[in-house]
Formats: C-alpha cells, sequence, structure tokens
C-alpha cells in the first residue's frame, strides 16, 4: 500500500497546481493500492474549495477505487497524539500524524507527498524513515 498526502492529491486535481505535472507522472508510476485518511481529505478539500470542478476531480479518484479511504478509530488517536507531541516544531499537523499512523499500523513506508521536508524528519515506529514518492 502506498499513502497519498494532500499535495498530490490536489496537485493532481488542479491543472494549474505547480506540481500538476510532477504529480500526474509519478502517480503512473505509483503501484496500487492506494489509500488515505479523512483528515488528508478535509485538508484537500478546503484547499480546493474554490475549484468545485477539483474537488469533484478527488471524489471522482475515490469513486473509481484509485484512492481509498483508510478507517481511523480511537485506538489510533493516542499515536497521533504521541505523534503531533513529538514534531510539535515541525509542526506536524493531524493529516500528517494520522499518515504516519496508518503507516505504521498497516506495515507500509510509501508515502506519495510533496511535503518531502517534513516527511524526511518523521519516523515510522521511532526509527524508520518513510519512502517518499515522488
Amino acid at each position: 500500500m502506498i499513502l497519498i498526502d494532500s499535495g498530490p492529491l490536489v496537485a493532481m486535481a488542479d491543472s494549474a497546481d505547480q506540481y500538476h505535472r510532477e504529480c500526474l507522472a509519478a502517480s503512473r508510476t505509483v503501484s496500487y493500492p492506494v489509500g488515505t485518511v479523512w483528515p488528508v481529505l478535509t485538508e484537500v478539500m478546503y484547499f480546493l474549495s474554490g475549484l468545485p470542478r477539483a474537488q469533484e476531480a478527488v471524489w471522482d479518484m475515490i469513486a473509481r477505487g484509485s484512492v481509498e479511504i483508510l478507517a481511523l478509530g480511537p485506538e489510533d488517536a493516542p499515536r497521533i497524539r504521541e505523534l503531533m507531541q513529538k514534531y510539535a516544531a515541525l509542526p506536524m499537523d493531524l493529516a500528517d500524524a494520522a499518515l504516519v499512523r496508518v503507516a505504521e499500523r498497516e506495515g507500509t513506508r510509501d508515502i506519495f507527498t510533496i511535503d518531502k521536508k517534513d516527511f524526511s524528519v518523521y519516523r515510522l515506529h521511532g526509527k524508520l524513515r518513510a519512502r517518499v514518492i515522488p
């Protein structure tokens, strides 16, 4: 499984985004399944709030099964909180913490993100660096 952050979703849906071409090209090389979490989708819809067609493009990705929404439950909350506390100096937002938590839970290190700076600092299980795509 590859986890996708808000940046590539926004970029792929918005042709005017500076990362649009790079993320589309990278998405063609990604093996599936691709998953994300609700906090990421909340960010995406906020960033695309003035672009209803782009929002629809994201919903279409989900409807087609190109992007799967992964569940977060109460058992994930303590680790998400711990991650946000640990990386408060960056700061780590809820979406990033949720992705790191799900990566740990699902046993993947692959994160599709344009946020290379922060994801190069985060550690899965306190020691493993994520593999950042692209």
